[in-house]
């Protein structure tokens, strides 16, 4: 699991997005099969769908992952939609979001609240890890 995180939306928003990348680092295939989070009514794994010209949201009941494959969950992908937020997605904050997996079952991540992450400051961070510093 690597840097789960939602934009920051005003305070009135109802609802909010999670995003992530989920690894399979086993021998056998796993799915993610529901989420929930305390601050929110309710959460659904969503995906964007292309049908034609235009691009909607729909409800997806589970994603799979292969062993040793990733998932991304990205604005204009998979992503996990929160109804009903308790508490604002304010940045710089961060709130718990459990995944459910059909194998490896609950697991618990914490989420940050903060702007879209760019894609070199991403780079930055893998090639960081990849030269075998621990934290």
């Amino acid at each position: 699991m690597q840097h789960p995180w939602s934009r920051p939306l005003p305070p009135v928003s109802p609802t909010g997005a999670a995003y992530m990348v989920i690894e399979n680092h086993g021998q056998q295939p796993d799915a993610l099969i529901g989420v929930s989070t305390p601050i929110a009514g309710h959460a659904e794994l969503h995906e964007h769908v292309h049908q034609g010209d235009l691009m909607k949201m729909q409800q997806i009941e589970r994603v799979e992952i292969a062993p040793g494959d990733r998932v991304e969950f990205v604005p204009g992908g998979y992503h996990v939609m929160l109804f009903d937020l308790r508490q604002p997605l304010t940045a710089d904050t961060a709130y718990a979001l459990t995944l459910e997996f059909e194998r490896a079952g609950a697991l618990e991540v914490e989420v940050r609240v903060h702007e879209q992450p760019s894609p070199a400051a991403d780079r930055a961070v893998h090639d960081h890890h990849g030269q075998g510093h621990h934290h």
